[in-house]
């Protein structure tokens, strides 16, 4: 059986559960499956292949994923690499290992790539909740983010494909499902209208959960599922990354902090035992001490008890990088002192 190793995100996980059950009878091989969000977690995926390499001298090694997408030449430049593999090659990786191939790295346009892998996966090893993909890409344009240059342009599985996944995975057992996204809330023609067609068509459905959250495109639709339907699970995760306005317009998001704290109040409103949580990151360029105090008094004011902070890191390739930055040892104390304010809201 092949050897999968993950970095990321659920949407990694998903596909690297796809190539687990697409490559369980090869054996002699290692497929990385990496991550390219920040520059550290690229150098994170170069360490790991020397790694394996050492361990494993005679296996195949084949490196695919995001960080190969877009640092296909770093990846194809290590000795330890056999082949490199890009994202919308990855959902043929079959092919290419069967077939003789003269070049060491194959990988295309990703924004020509408007389809997806319609592999219907039968479980997650080891985990007692399942991620179904509803959507890849993202059109948005966040200065901080090198995402959509390594996925492309937002596309939506089906929803056929989506009810006979979900049916799938729960006649193999799993009661949790997750759905999950590179910008899930983005799903078209609605996420709302999606998320309504799988409680109506399969009620059964125990527990349906979401990954990351977009605050800017949660509408009165979701807003009433749920309050209607309890199999909903209670724990929201959004992508907030900052609490001040002016921060928020530099990354380009598409909300403010008056946004993330009415929409914490509305779901609180018809599901008073939600649980929310958030992402943030601490020093991003230009942020002032005042400005990362407001993060802080958005934490509070929302009640989010479940923060996931990172100190901001720089991405070579996005606008962010190419702006004043602030001292990595102050992003640093941010992100420290951030995380016990959530820890603090949790007592």
């Amino acid at each position: 059986m092949a050897q999968i190793i993950t970095f990321g995100c659920r949407i990694n996980t998903y596909e690297s559960e796809v190539l687990k059950e697409k490559l369980a009878a090869v054996d002699n091989l290692i497929v990385i499956n990496t991550c390219a969000v920040t520059g550290e977690a690229e150098r994170q995926c170069r360490q790991t292949i020397r790694k394996l390499r050492r361990e494993n001298p005679a296996a195949r090694i084949v490196v695919t994923g995001c960080a190969a997408q877009i640092a296909s030449q770093k990846f194809a430049s290590m000795q330890e690499v056999d082949l490199v593999l890009g994202n919308r090659e990855k959902n043929e990786i079959e092919k290419f290992l069967q077939t003789p191939l003269t070049e060491k790295t194959i990988v295309g346009d990703i924004f020509d790539y408007d389809s997806y892998d319609r592999y219907l996966i039968t479980g997650f090893e080891g985990r007692h909740r399942a991620f179904v993909q509803i959507q890849q890409g993202c059109d948005h344009r966040c200065t901080y983010c090198i995402v959509p240059f390594a996925r492309g342009h937002n596309r939506s599985v089906p929803e056929e494909d989506i009810i006979r996944q979900i049916k799938e995975l729960l006649h193999r057992g799993f009661a949790e499902i997750c759905l999950t996204g590179v910008d899930a809330c983005s799903y078209r023609p609605s996420f709302s209208q999606l998320v309504k067609h799988i409680l109506e068509q399969i009620p059964e459905l125990p527990s349906l959960q979401f990954g990351s959250l977009d605050p800017a495109a949660i509408d009165e639709e979701f807003i009433a599922l749920l309050a209607g339907h309890q199999n909903i699970h209670p724990y929201f995760h959004f992508s907030v990354q900052s609490g001040d306005n002016l921060v928020l317009k530099r990354m380009k998001r598409r909300h403010t902090r008056e946004t993330v704290i009415a929409l914490c109040a509305k779901i609180r409103n018809v599901r008073p035992d939600a649980v929310f949580g958030a992402d943030f990151i601490c020093g991003f360029p230009t942020e002032t001490e005042e400005q990362f105090q407001n993060t802080v008094k958005l934490v509070r004011e929302a009640g989010i008890g479940k923060l996931h902070v990172f100190p901001y890191s720089e991405r070579p390739g996005t606008p962010a990088a190419l702006m004043p930055q602030v001292p990595v040892e102050i992003r640093r104390e941010r992100a420290r002192l951030l995380r016990l304010e959530g820890e603090n809201i949790n007592d």
